[in-house]
């Protein structure tokens, strides 16, 4: 993935900064994007273009891929114009942690129960014929590695079929 600036707007004390992204995969697909990253550490993206075409699954993951790398490239470039960005939004609770500022995710159990649930996610979604690790990631709120992770723990508890038939 590359990040680069396209144009920035500085007015009323604030800064407004256009990212270019580009993420290339190795089967050859690719996502252009134009995003639009505030001081206060919003992001909105303005233009995507994709090859092939994004489904909405994919286009509700494309916010956790691109959010991180928008953000740190828009806060080295404050930095090196010698600004110091601090998120406005987070000016009147200097003692959040990053993950409470970070949108909220579903509130989902941990333990035993929480692989319980889980699993039942994953074969409703088998049943349906439908991602089951996309049911898992809509479920959790989390990304798609942790929630491999968080499938392969099911498994490993007797929760969920094994990968491979053993031999």
């Amino acid at each position: 993935m590359s990040v680069w600036p396209a144009w920035e707007v500085r007015e009323h004390g604030g800064t407004l900064s256009w990212l270019y992204v580009r993420l290339d995969f190795p089967d050859g697909a690719g996502v252009d994007a134009l995003a639009v990253v505030s001081d206060g550490g919003s992001v909105c993206v303005e233009e995507i273009r994709a090859r092939p075409a994004l489904s909405l699954d994919d286009l509700a993951v494309l916010a956790d891929w691109i959010e991180e790398p928008l953000l740190e490239a828009f806060w080295a470039g404050e930095r090196a114009a010698g600004r110091t960005p601090i998120p406005a939004a987070h000016h009147d609770d200097p003692g959040t942690s990053r993950a409470a500022r970070r949108r909220a995710r579903p509130a989902w159990p941990r333990g035993a129960e929480g692989r319980l649930l889980l699993a039942r996610e994953y074969r409703a979604a088998q049943e349906a014929g439908a991602d089951p690790v996309l049911a898992v990631m809509r479920a959790t709120g989390h990304g798609r590695r942790r929630s491999l992770g968080l499938i392969a723990r099911a498994r490993d508890a007797g929760l969920l079929t094994p990968r491979h038939a053993r031999r």
